[in-house]
Protein backbone atom coordinates (compact mmCIF):
# COMPACT_ATOMS: atom_id res chain seq x y z
CA UNK A 1 0.00 0.00 0.00
CA UNK A 2 1.67 3.22 -1.19
CA UNK A 3 1.29 6.60 0.50
CA UNK A 4 -1.34 7.89 -1.91
CA UNK A 5 -3.54 4.86 -1.33
CA UNK A 6 -2.97 5.04 2.43
CA UNK A 7 -3.93 8.71 2.56
CA UNK A 8 -7.11 7.94 0.63
CA UNK A 9 -7.88 5.14 3.08
CA UNK A 10 -7.14 7.44 6.03
CA UNK A 11 -9.72 9.90 4.70
CA UNK A 12 -12.25 7.10 4.25
CA UNK A 13 -11.59 5.88 7.80
CA UNK A 14 -12.25 9.34 9.23
CA UNK A 15 -15.55 9.60 7.38
CA UNK A 16 -16.61 6.10 8.48
CA UNK A 17 -15.74 6.74 12.15
CA UNK A 18 -17.44 10.12 12.25
CA UNK A 19 -20.66 8.73 10.78
CA UNK A 20 -23.29 8.43 13.52
CA UNK A 21 -23.85 4.84 14.56
CA UNK A 22 -24.25 2.50 17.48
CA UNK A 23 -20.60 2.91 18.46
CA UNK A 24 -20.90 6.70 18.66
CA UNK A 25 -24.13 6.40 20.65
CA UNK A 26 -22.51 3.94 23.07
CA UNK A 27 -19.46 6.18 23.47
CA UNK A 28 -21.54 9.25 24.28
CA UNK A 29 -23.80 7.28 26.58
CA UNK A 30 -20.83 5.83 28.46
CA UNK A 31 -19.08 9.19 28.70
CA UNK A 32 -22.23 10.79 30.00
CA UNK A 33 -22.71 8.21 32.73
CA UNK A 34 -19.15 7.31 33.69
CA UNK A 35 -16.86 10.04 32.39
CA UNK A 36 -13.92 9.79 29.99
CA UNK A 37 -11.54 7.73 32.12
CA UNK A 38 -13.90 4.79 32.62
CA UNK A 39 -15.36 5.35 29.17
CA UNK A 40 -12.13 4.04 27.68
CA UNK A 41 -13.25 0.52 28.59
CA UNK A 42 -16.11 0.90 26.13
CA UNK A 43 -13.83 2.50 23.53
CA UNK A 44 -11.32 -0.35 23.73
CA UNK A 45 -14.16 -2.86 23.43
CA UNK A 46 -15.35 -1.14 20.26
CA UNK A 47 -11.83 -1.43 18.82
CA UNK A 48 -11.70 -5.16 19.59
CA UNK A 49 -14.98 -5.55 17.72
CA UNK A 50 -13.58 -3.53 14.83
CA UNK A 51 -10.47 -5.74 14.71
CA UNK A 52 -12.71 -8.80 14.59
CA UNK A 53 -14.60 -7.34 11.63
CA UNK A 54 -11.35 -6.69 9.76
CA UNK A 55 -10.07 -10.18 10.58
CA UNK A 56 -13.29 -11.73 9.27
CA UNK A 57 -12.85 -9.92 5.98
CA UNK A 58 -9.12 -10.74 5.82
CA UNK A 59 -9.59 -14.50 6.21
CA UNK A 60 -12.43 -14.61 3.71
CA UNK A 61 -15.30 -15.22 6.11
CA UNK A 62 -16.80 -11.90 5.12
CA UNK A 63 -17.68 -13.36 1.73
CA UNK A 64 -19.40 -16.27 3.46
CA UNK A 65 -21.39 -13.87 5.61
CA UNK A 66 -22.31 -11.78 2.58
CA UNK A 67 -23.57 -14.84 0.71
CA UNK A 68 -25.27 -16.69 3.58
CA UNK A 69 -28.74 -15.41 4.32
CA UNK A 70 -28.92 -17.52 7.48
CA UNK A 71 -25.62 -16.25 8.95
CA UNK A 72 -26.38 -12.65 8.04
CA UNK A 73 -29.89 -12.80 9.53
CA UNK A 74 -28.78 -14.56 12.73
CA UNK A 75 -26.06 -12.01 13.47
CA UNK A 76 -28.30 -9.11 12.48
CA UNK A 77 -31.11 -10.07 14.85
CA UNK A 78 -28.64 -10.69 17.66
CA UNK A 79 -27.41 -7.15 17.07
CA UNK A 80 -30.96 -5.78 17.03
CA UNK A 81 -31.78 -7.54 20.31
CA UNK A 82 -28.56 -6.34 21.93
CA UNK A 83 -29.11 -2.70 20.93
CA UNK A 84 -32.69 -2.90 22.20
CA UNK A 85 -31.38 -4.33 25.48
CA UNK A 86 -28.94 -1.41 25.77
CA UNK A 87 -31.81 0.98 25.08
CA UNK A 88 -33.92 -0.55 27.86
CA UNK A 89 -30.96 -0.50 30.20
CA UNK A 90 -30.29 3.16 29.44
CA UNK A 91 -33.97 4.04 29.87
CA UNK A 92 -34.02 2.43 33.31
CA UNK A 93 -30.67 3.90 34.45
CA UNK A 94 -31.07 5.65 37.76
CA UNK A 95 -29.92 9.27 38.14
CA UNK A 96 -26.82 9.79 40.25
CA UNK A 97 -25.77 12.53 42.61
CA UNK A 98 -22.85 14.19 40.85
CA UNK A 99 -21.50 15.37 44.19
CA UNK A 100 -21.08 11.76 45.25
CA UNK A 101 -18.93 10.95 42.25
CA UNK A 102 -19.47 8.82 39.17
CA UNK A 103 -21.34 5.52 39.39
CA UNK A 104 -19.13 2.48 39.83
CA UNK A 105 -21.66 -0.30 39.52
CA UNK A 106 -20.37 -1.50 36.15
CA UNK A 107 -17.03 -3.22 36.04
CA UNK A 108 -14.59 -2.25 33.33
CA UNK A 109 -14.61 -5.74 31.82
CA UNK A 110 -18.39 -5.56 31.42
CA UNK A 111 -18.09 -2.22 29.63
CA UNK A 112 -15.35 -3.70 27.45
CA UNK A 113 -17.64 -6.60 26.54
CA UNK A 114 -20.52 -4.29 25.68
CA UNK A 115 -18.36 -2.24 23.37
CA UNK A 116 -17.04 -5.38 21.69
CA UNK A 117 -20.52 -6.81 21.12
CA UNK A 118 -21.83 -3.57 19.61
CA UNK A 119 -19.33 -3.79 16.74
CA UNK A 120 -19.12 -7.57 16.57
CA UNK A 121 -22.90 -7.95 16.13
CA UNK A 122 -23.18 -5.71 13.07
CA UNK A 123 -23.06 -7.90 9.93
CA UNK A 124 -23.69 -4.91 7.67
CA UNK A 125 -20.37 -3.42 8.78
CA UNK A 126 -18.56 -6.62 7.76
CA UNK A 127 -20.26 -6.66 4.36
CA UNK A 128 -19.46 -2.95 3.96
CA UNK A 129 -15.79 -3.60 4.73
CA UNK A 130 -15.82 -6.52 2.30
CA UNK A 131 -16.90 -4.10 -0.41
CA UNK A 132 -14.57 -1.24 0.58
CA UNK A 133 -11.28 -2.69 1.83
CA UNK A 134 -10.27 -4.56 -1.38
CA UNK A 135 -10.26 -1.21 -3.20
CA UNK A 136 -7.25 -0.18 -1.12
CA UNK A 137 -5.32 -3.44 -1.51
CA UNK A 138 -2.63 -4.22 -4.06
CA UNK A 139 -3.19 -7.89 -4.99
CA UNK A 140 0.35 -8.28 -6.33
CA UNK A 141 1.85 -7.41 -2.94
CA UNK A 142 1.74 -9.40 0.30
CA UNK A 143 -1.73 -9.00 1.80
CA UNK A 144 -0.90 -9.45 5.49
CA UNK A 145 1.15 -6.23 5.83
CA UNK A 146 -1.57 -4.35 3.99
CA UNK A 147 -4.31 -5.66 6.26
CA UNK A 148 -2.16 -4.82 9.29
CA UNK A 149 -1.77 -1.26 7.99
CA UNK A 150 -5.53 -1.06 7.39
CA UNK A 151 -6.30 -2.38 10.88
CA UNK A 152 -3.83 0.01 12.57
CA UNK A 153 -5.22 2.98 10.65
CA UNK A 154 -8.88 2.20 11.30
CA UNK A 155 -8.32 1.50 15.00
CA UNK A 156 -6.22 4.64 15.51
CA UNK A 157 -8.81 6.84 13.78
CA UNK A 158 -11.77 5.23 15.52
CA UNK A 159 -10.01 5.43 18.88
CA UNK A 160 -9.56 9.18 18.46
CA UNK A 161 -13.10 9.77 17.21
CA UNK A 162 -14.75 7.69 19.95
CA UNK A 163 -12.57 9.42 22.54
CA UNK A 164 -13.90 12.71 21.20
CA UNK A 165 -17.51 11.54 21.48
CA UNK A 166 -16.92 10.22 25.00
CA UNK A 167 -15.08 13.35 26.12
CA UNK A 168 -17.83 15.60 24.77
CA UNK A 169 -20.46 13.68 26.68
CA UNK A 170 -18.30 13.62 29.83
CA UNK A 171 -18.16 17.42 29.74
CA UNK A 172 -21.94 17.54 29.60
CA UNK A 173 -22.01 15.33 32.70
CA UNK A 174 -20.58 18.12 34.84
CA UNK A 175 -23.42 20.43 33.81
CA UNK A 176 -26.22 18.07 34.76
CA UNK A 177 -27.01 18.64 38.40
CA UNK A 178 -30.68 17.78 38.59
CA UNK A 179 -32.13 14.27 38.48
CA UNK A 180 -34.73 15.47 35.96
CA UNK A 181 -31.99 16.47 33.52
CA UNK A 182 -30.27 13.12 33.93
CA UNK A 183 -33.48 11.16 33.40
CA UNK A 184 -34.29 13.16 30.27
CA UNK A 185 -30.78 12.60 28.91
CA UNK A 186 -30.79 8.89 29.71
CA UNK A 187 -34.08 8.49 27.88
CA UNK A 188 -32.80 10.49 24.92
CA UNK A 189 -29.87 8.08 24.59
CA UNK A 190 -32.22 5.14 25.10
CA UNK A 191 -34.22 6.45 22.16
CA UNK A 192 -31.04 6.59 20.07
CA UNK A 193 -30.31 2.94 20.86
CA UNK A 194 -33.86 2.02 19.86
CA UNK A 195 -33.47 3.94 16.60
CA UNK A 196 -30.17 2.16 15.91
CA UNK A 197 -31.84 -1.20 16.60
CA UNK A 198 -34.72 -0.31 14.28
CA UNK A 199 -32.32 0.76 11.55
CA UNK A 200 -30.34 -2.47 11.84
CA UNK A 201 -33.58 -4.46 11.70
CA UNK A 202 -34.41 -2.88 8.33
CA UNK A 203 -31.05 -3.83 6.82
CA UNK A 204 -31.28 -6.44 4.08
CA UNK A 205 -28.52 -8.61 2.70
CA UNK A 206 -27.56 -7.52 -0.78
CA UNK A 207 -28.56 -10.05 -3.41
CA UNK A 208 -25.58 -11.86 -4.95
CA UNK A 209 -24.72 -10.49 -8.37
Amino acid sequence: MNWHVWLAFLGASVVISLSPGAGAIASMSTGLRYGLRRGYWNIFGLQLGLLLQIAIVAVGLGAVLANSALAFTAIKWFGVAYLAYLGIRQWRAAPTDIADGLPVADRGIAMLGRGFLINASNPKAVVFMLAVLPQFLTPADALLPQYLAIAATMVAVDLLVMTGYTSLAARVLTLMRSHRQQVATNRAFAGMFFVAATFLATVRRASPA
